[in-house]
């Protein structure tokens, strides 16, 4: 058998074979740009398994349920679809985020759950000069609690939905669907529109009839942890609380304190942090809402990232076995001019007083320093409005001081009195009623006209906290009206004083000294000492230091606008009681006018009579009581 060998002419052609093949597999070698590719997508590949592994699991069917006769195959079908039709839906929507922007919103959804993880108000920024944001870092939470029809309770805070954004009229509409399929889902829609902090909102199933379970209770859970904006933290806490609103426009709110209570009717839910507010409104009014709230600042002296907790539970109602339910958020600043605009109640959430205290800031002072404001520095306006307020009340103290002036003129006669019927007191007090009625010079007189004062000083003491236009205007010192002012910081903080010190405060405290040196000087030389009664003029001295004092620690971390206004307005009265005193008063001529009526028969009011008519029966009941002992 002739052997076969390998010539050269085979080796060449295995050669040449062997080259082509070699080429034909350099050409076909992916580029970098194409083995990343490959790489990401074997990624996204193991991310979506991934998803649907987790919601799987979410949803996962036990054996039982698929034993033979434990469900008839129209379950199995429904339950099948479901799990298949979740984990699609996780396999499109992933645990990342959406973001969207307005000219002053800049909004964070949170695809797993569907709710908003952020909310940056664009134009605002706090005491630190940083961002104002009222949620971000997982400080607030959106949930939906419901069952279903094969008995399991699901959360959409666990769940992932499919987001989808879209322009609707100039707005950013925001859809956020938790898909069963694509006809079968629940949805979140956003409508956020430029130039508004109110976002349309609405809750929608489409499809669900048969799969949600109506016996079981379908709650929507709203929770926040309101942050810190100001630079006090007990200034910002004492006006952080939740405020509601009833179906008949009647507004209420938890307070300061810690609160757990359920209200009914309600069409709004307002988490306010002072200066800034989330507010959840509703077209339906919810029949109840359990609110909590929980004060986080356990010490004021220490710095604090949370002033306090809120939470709400609302009960929500299956509509044709669907949800229905069409809201609105709000977030922005509690400004009262633009919650008003809303004409939904919403100012209330401003704190302006009850009763006439709050018509008097609504009508009166609010519209006269927004006016103010608007051409000049708020530093001056507030002492603008000052004086403005003191011009129109200086007729009450000249009312007041000129009745303390004719009690001071009689107090010679009205100790007399006293002395002459010293063992008779009830004699004593009458002969004073009559004097002093003749006189003209009843201590009413000058109660009455400080309680006329009473109202304009409380609505004042309202209305500088709730004024957001004070918020970081500076004047003079002060870097922001709305805060405290600083000239010094402490190395210790005093209690009930904090770790600074504020100068409006100790200004408006030395004018209040001087003005109750004036005013309580004269009361006690007006009022004449009692036999038996505490002595007037003491206390009057004690509460000359007193209240000073008073004001000194209460306002040190207030408002430095609410300081600047009490210490212009005490200036002011200062200089008119002297002005009253010394250029409009005249003593002598008092004097002169008390004898001529004293000269005068005075007819008795009714009230006088039977006063009158009632110290007579106890003074003769007195005496024939003294003789029955006798």
């Amino acid at each position: 058998m002739e052997e076969k060998k390998l010539d050269i002419n085979s080796i060449i052609g295995f050669v040449l074979i062997f080259g082509i093949l070699a080429y034909m597999l350099w050409q076909n070698q992916p580029t970098p740009e194409e083995l990343e590719a490959q790489e990401k997508a074997k990624q996204e590949q193991v991310e979506a398994e991934k998803k649907a592994k987790e919601v799987e699991t979410t949803f996962e069917t036990t054996a039982e349920d698929f034993k033979v006769g434990a469900v008839d195959s129209l379950q199995q079908i429904e339950l099948t679809n479901k799990l298949g039709a979740f984990a699609h839906s996780a396999i499109h929507a992933t645990d990342e985020s959406t973001k969207v922007e307005s000219d002053i919103l800049e909004l964070t959804f949170n695809n797993k759950g569907g709710y908003l993880s952020e909310v940056k108000l664009k134009e605002f920024v706090d005491f630190k000069s940083d961002p104002i944001y009222l949620i971000k870092d997982n400080n607030a939470l959106f949930n939906i609690n419901f069952g279903t029809t094969d008995n399991r309770i699901l959360n959409t805070k666990d769940l992932y939905f499919e987001p989808s954004i879209t322009k609707n009229e100039g707005n950013t509409v925001v859809s956020m669907k938790l898909k069963v399929s694509d006809a079968k889902f629940l949805e979140y829609r956003y409508d956020i529109k430029d130039g508004d902090y109110m976002i349309d909102f609405s809750i929608r199933s489409q499809g669900l009839s048969n799969v949600l379970n109506s016996s079981h209770a379908i709650n929507l859970d709203w929770k926040l942890k309101g942050y810190r904006h100001a630079k006090s933290i007990s200034y910002e806490n004492r006006y952080t609380d939740i405020h509601y609103d009833y179906d008949d426009g009647k507004d209420d709110y938890t307070g300061p304190r810690d609160a757990d209570e359920t209200v009914e009717d309600v069409t709004w839910i307002g988490y306010k942090q002072h200066f800034f507010s989330s507010v959840l409104l509703t077209d339906t009014p919810f029949k109840t809402v359990n609110l909590k709230s929980k004060d986080l600042v356990e010490d004021e002296a220490i710095d604090t990232l949370y002033t306090k907790s809120f939470a709400s539970t609302i009960p929500l109602e299956l509509k044709g076995g669907e949800l229905n339910e069409t809201m609105d958020w709000y977030y922005g600043p509690s400004d009262f001019k633009i919650l008003n605009a809303y004409d939904r109640n919403l100012d209330e959430l401003v704190p302006l007083g009850w009763g006439i205290f709050g018509w008097i800031n609504r009508y009166v002072f609010m519209p006269l320093f927004s006016f103010l404001g608007g051409f000049m520095p708020y530093g001056i306006a507030i002492i603008v409005m000052t004086i403005l307020v003191k011009i129109l009340l200086s007729f009450v103290q000249y009312k007041q001081f000129l009745s303390q002036a004719k009690l001071k003129i009689l107090k010679p006669e009205l100790d007399a009195i006293r002395e002459k019927h010293k063992d008779n007191k009830m004699k004593a007090q009458q002969e004073t009623m009559a004097l002093q009625t003749k006189a003209g010079a009843s201590p009413l007189a000058g109660c009455l006209p400080a309680l006329i004062q009473l109202p304009v000083f409380y609505a004042l003491f309202q209305f500088f906290p709730s004024a957001f236009d004070l918020r970081q205007k500076s004047f003079l010192w002060a870097d922001d009206l709305s805060s405290y002012d600083t000239v010094a910081n402490l190395p210790f903080n005093i209690p009930f004083y904090g770790d600074h010190v504020s100068l409006f405060p100790i200004l408006a405290s030395v004018a209040i000294f001087f003005y109750m040196q004036l005013t309580t000087g004269q009361n006690v030389q007006a009022q004449p000492q009692q036999e038996g009664m505490p002595d007037m003029g003491k206390m009057m001295k004690y509460m000359m230091y007193f209240s000073p004092i008073m004001m000194l620690f209460f306002f040190n971390n207030y408002a430095s606008g609410l300081s600047l206004y009490y210490f212009i307005s005490n200036l002011i009265s200062i200089g008119i009681i002297l002005v009253i005193k010394n250029y409009i008063l005249d003593e002598d001529k008092i004097h002169a006018q008390i004898q001529e009526k004293k000269k005068k028969p005075k007819k008795e009011s009714k009230f006088q009579a039977k006063m009158k008519q009632m110290m007579e029966q106890a003074e003769q009941q007195k005496q024939a009581q003294q003789k029955r002992k006798k």
